[in-house]
């Protein structure tokens, strides 16, 4: 039986994902994410239609609803007629190695609304709270006609900024009463935020989140009118300089909305916040230098995993027998790993 799809079942599948196919997109999300033979073929075919969606990063401390959270902004999407898309990564199991499927059981109430599309994806113990796979998912997804597409990370800390990697606007969601709060705004991952959701705001400590949050964004906006001083030697002028800026479309400066998304409180305005970040991506320069950042990073991504693969298949039993004299430390890894760089530099061992 034939598991491998020819290259006319690659480009009949293309087709029906591009139709708006659904099982032709699961489909194909399972080959990319396995990493089948002929999913690059496949993916090539698709990537010309991609860049439609909206992607919509959602990261965050363990804990602040962000699963909830997902699943009020899908509802509130398909309220106004859009094709929404999922991506939510999750820990992968000791056991099986796929994903454990906490988000799906939480957003079962979609499975039945065929513009709605949840794809889980096991970490499979890749670092920064991502799946490896997951940027080409999001090209099938973009391909099969969705419009937004949220990108839930699995909740590990600051490590989690590579969703900033695929994602448009990122959305980092906290929670009051979850430690200290000034700790964790000072956790790398909250200054990548573009939109924060300080969910389940009906708890005690709401506000004081809101407002250290708000402290250091004005404090990042000081630093800039600081800096601008120095280069004009007049606070006053600075100020006037900052303003400008802004005036023009100048840096994006976070907004935070409290919700409450196990009532479904305070959705709409976290949509617009995002939105209103969306506007400004397409206005300003800001904007396009971020969208040159992806695009040279997806580039960077997809040639370090090419890049890797060929040298893992060229160097073949070369590296075996290294391993080998590593164990007996005839050999150190420096000089191995520089030897058959060298070695496939010179078109060396396949």
């Amino acid at each position: 039986m034939e598991t491998t799809p020819s290259a006319a079942r690659r480009s009949d599948l293309a087709t029906r994902v591009l139709a708006g196919d659904m099982r032709a997109a699961a489909r194909a999300m399972r080959l990319v994410d396995d990493r089948s033979a002929g999913h690059l073929d496949l993916l090539k075919e698709l990537y010309p239609h991609t860049g439609r969606a909206w992607i919509v990063g959602i990261t965050g401390t363990p804990g602040a609803g962000k699963s909830t959270l997902t699943d009020r902004l899908v509802e509130h999407e398909r309220a106004r007629g859009r094709k929404v898309g999922v991506v939510a990564v999750d820990p992968t199991s000791p056991y099986t190695g796929g994903a454990i499927l906490g988000d799906r059981i939480r957003m079962q109430r979609h499975f039945l609304d065929p513009n709605v599309f949840i794809r889980s994806l096991a970490t499979r113990g890749h670092l920064g709270g991502l799946s490896r796979s997951a940027g080409d998912v999001i090209r099938v997804l973009d391909a099969y006609g969705c419009d937004t597409i949220f990108v839930e990370t699995v909740g590990v800390g600051q490590d989690e900024l590579e969703v900033t990697r695929l994602a448009q606007t990122t959305l980092v969601v906290m929670a009051p009463g979850m430690g200290d709060d000034i700790q964790a705004i000072k956790a790398g991952i909250l200054e990548v935020a573009d939109v924060f959701a300080v969910n389940k705001a009906d708890r005690e400590g709401a506000d004081a989140t809101v407002r250290d949050l708000e402290q250091m964004i004005a404090l990042t906006r000081e630093t800039a009118v600081a800096a601008a001083s120095a280069s004009s030697h007049s606070a006053s002028h600075a100020h006037r300089v900052v303003r400008e800026k802004r005036a023009e479309g100048g840096p994006w400066e976070p907004p935070v909305v409290k919700t409450i998304a196990s009532r479904n409180e305070n959705i709409g305005a976290l949509v617009s916040a995002c939105e209103a970040h969306r506007a400004h991506l397409d206005a300003t320069d800001e904007g396009a230098r971020k969208r040159v950042a992806r695009a040279r990073e997806e580039l960077a991504v997809v040639f370090r995993d090419t890049l890797l693969g060929v040298a893992a298949q060229r160097v073949g039993a070369a590296q075996e027998a290294a391993v080998a004299r590593l164990l007996a430390r005839e050999a150190d890894p420096y000089s191995v790993s520089e030897a058959l760089v060298a070695s496939l530099l010179a078109g060396g061992p396949s």
